[in-house]
C-alpha cells in the first residue's frame, strides 16, 4: 500500500493568522514527501474558512516550488464551476511548471451553499452531469483543435495552450460514491477516491464492491488505481485518543451545517451545530469515531491500515486537516512516516 496526502488551509475560528496556515501547510506537504507519500490533494471551495482553496491549481503551483518530486493532484476541481478551456489550460500550465507531476481530480462538488453562489440555479445533485461533460472535452483540449456543442458548453474550434507534458494527459482521477460515478469512472480509465467521511467500515467495503461491479461491466478496461480518504491522527500513547475526537466533532458539525445547506455562515466561518440534533449522530459518538478514523497509536493504525489493504485498497490518502492544532498535526505527521510507512514497505 502506498500513502497520499489530503491537506487544506483550514481555520475553524481566528485563532491562527492566515500566514501560519500557509506556512503550516507547506511544512506538512514537505514532511509528506520527505516520508515517502506519493501524492499530496488540493480541494477546491469558496468563501469557506475550514477549506482556504479558491482555486487549487494555485496552491498546487505554491506547492510545486517547495518540493521536488511529489506529485500534485486537484481533490477536486468542480467540474460546474469552470469552462472547459480554462480548465484544460490551468490544468496543463501546473503540469509544465512542475515537471510532469500532475494528477487531475475532478468532481461534482460538495455544498448547495457554493453552487448557489457559485453556479446559481444549479442543484449540486445535478452536478455530475457537468463533470461527465468535462472529462472527453478535456482530453480532446489537450490534444488539440477541438470543436464542442454540449448540453452545458459550446464553443468553435479551440485547443488547450500549453499542453500537458504527460501524453496523452495527465491522469485523470474521479471522486466516487455511488454506482453510477463508479461506473463511469471505470469505463473512462479514470483513478477512483472515495472518501466514506465518519461512517464505519462497512461504508468503505460498499464502494469496493460498487467499484468492483463497475470493473465486471467494463472487463476490456484496464483496473484504475482504488484509494480511499479517512481523517488521521496518529498520537503517542492511548490516552491521547480524545484530543483528535473532539477536533473532528467541532469540523464535522461544521461540515453537517454546510452539507445540510443550514446557511449559518459568519465572516467564512460556518456555525458549528449540535451533533446530537443530526439524523446521523451516532456516526459522530467519540468511541465510534475513534473506531472509524484512522486514529490510534501507530500500532492500531497499521492494524487498520491492513484491513484496507485487505480490502484491495491500493493506496490510502491521509486527510490531514480535522481541525488539529499544528503541533499536533505534526507530531501525527511524523509518528505516521517513522512508524506506520515502514510497515507497508
Amino acid at each position: 500500500m502506498k500513502f497520499q496526502l489530503a491537506i487544506n488551509l483550514e481555520r475553524m475560528d481566528d485563532t491562527y493568522a492566515m500566514r501560519d496556515v500557509a506556512d503550516h501547510t507547506i511544512e506538512m506537504v514537505q514532511m509528506a514527501e520527505a516520508g515517502g507519500f506519493t501524492t499530496v490533494w488540493s480541494a477546491e471551495h469558496h468563501a469557506l474558512e475550514m477549506t482556504i482553496a479558491p482555486n487549487p491549481f494555485q496552491i498546487l503551483t505554491w506547492w510545486a516550488g517547495h518540493t521536488e518530486k511529489i506529485r500534485l493532484g486537484t481533490a477536486v476541481a468542480v467540474a460546474a464551476y469552470w469552462h472547459p478551456l480554462n480548465l484544460a489550460g490551468e490544468a496543463a500550465f501546473l503540469d509544465l511548471v512542475s515537471g510532469g507531476r500532475l494528477e487531475f481530480g475532478i468532481g461534482s462538488g460538495a455544498y448547495q451553499r457554493e453552487f448557489d453562489r457559485m453556479h446559481p440555479g444549479l442543484l449540486q445533485s445535478d452536478a455530475w452531469r457537468y463533470m461527465q461533460e468535462m472529462i472527453p472535452v478535456l482530453k480532446e483540449l489537450w490534444v488539440g483543435d477541438y470543436e464542442h456543442d454540449g448540453e452545458f458548453w459550446s464553443f468553435p474550434t479551440s485547443t488547450s495552450v500549453p499542453k500537458p507534458v504527460q501524453q496523452p494527459h495527465p491522469p485523470i482521477w474521479v471522486a466516487a460514491r455511488s454506482p453510477i460515478t463508479f461506473d463511469y469512472a471505470v469505463k473512462n480509465s479514470c483513478n477512483v477516491m472515495s472518501w466514506p467521511i465518519a461512517r464505519s467500515f462497512a461504508e468503505a467495503e460498499l464502494y469496493k464492491s460498487q467499484f468492483e461491479d463497475a470493473l465486471k461491466n467494463y472487463p476490456e478496461v484496464g483496473r484504475p488505481t482504488f484509494t480511499m480518504m479517512r481523517h488521521t491522527a496518529v498520537y503517542e500513547s492511548q490516552e491521547e485518543w480524545m484530543v483528535p475526537v473532539q477536533a473532528a466533532q467541532r469540523q464535522l458539525s461544521q461540515f453537517e451545517n454546510l452539507f445540510k445547506n443550514l446557511g449559518d455562515v459568519s465572516n467564512g466561518f460556518p456555525k458549528t451545530i449540535p451533533l446530537e440534533e443530526v439524523d446521523n449522530r451516532d456516526e459522530y459518538e467519540p468511541s465510534m469515531l475513534k473506531e472509524n478514523l484512522m486514529f490510534g497509536t501507530p500500532d492500531e493504525v497499521i492494524t487498520k491500515l491492513q484491513k484496507y489493504e485487505a480490502l484491495g485498497v491500493d493506496e490510502f490518502i491521509y486527510y490531514a486537516s480535522l481541525g488539529l492544532g499544528h503541533e499536533e498535526q505534526k507530531r501525527s505527521m511524523e509518528l505516521f512516516c517513522n512508524e506506520v510507512v515502514p510497515a507497508f514497505t
